[in-house]
């Protein structure tokens, strides 16, 4: 695709975020790999109607914005610090979904392996130590944990999942809200999730 199709991927993706309730009016960012530059969502401009000309342009190798006209992203450091440190990913999705939310705050884990579908999308789920968003030392540590995952949590923070494609980062994000939501509910209602036998051989199918 070329560069304006790509940026309308990302904005369209953005949008889809926003209708389906996994981020505020202004919260979250997207990102994609297109060559060396990263295609971003700007910052303080309403997610749900965001169209391709409103997509930032950033070059991987230096972090230069080349389109200066548009306010980047404050986690525009940390989306690129997830290039570098990952050849493989070329899709960034972070928003503040509640349920995950609910977990980021809290001492308790995510359980993916309630369901098939969430262990063989993302595994075990990590939590990255608390830093103040939109830093270095929060993109440092999201990069580091990054290495080898397909999604996160940030503590106090929120969520962020990973993809070859913008469309595999999206299903990751809403497949750990769907595990959020489930883990949440499994307290309430007696659940029996998968064995360590089960989880390998799912394992055995990525």
């Amino acid at each position: 695709m070329d560069i304006l199709e790509a940026k309308k991927s990302v904005a369209d993706f953005m949008g889809r975020c926003y209708q389906r309730g996994l981020t505020t009016i202004t919260g979250g960012n997207i990102s994609m790999r297109y060559g060396d530059l990263m295609l971003i969502t700007p910052s303080g401009k309403a997610k749900s109607s965001l169209c391709a000309e409103d997509i930032a342009e950033v070059r991987i190798s230096d972090g230069e914005n080349l389109t200066p006209d548009l306010r980047l992203s404050i986690e525009s450091g940390m989306h690129r610090l997830v290039y570098v440190k990952n050849p493989d990913i070329n899709a960034v999705v972070h928003t503040h979904p509640i349920f995950c939310c609910l977990f980021a705050a809290s001492e308790e884990e995510i359980d993916t392996s309630l369901i098939a579908e969430s262990w063989y999308l993302l595994d075990k789920v990590r939590k990255v130590p608390y830093a103040l968003m939109g830093t270095e030392e929060l993109a440092e540590r999201v990069s580091d944990y990054s290495v080898g995952r397909n999604a996160l949590l940030m503590e106090n923070h929120g969520a962020i999942t990973f993809g070859k494609t913008l469309i595999k980062a999206f299903d990751r994000l809403e497949c750990l809200e769907q595990a959020a939501k489930l883990t949440y509910l499994s307290k309430a209602v007696k659940t029996a999730g998968l064995s360590a036998q089960q989880c390998e051989e799912i394992s055995g199918l990525r």
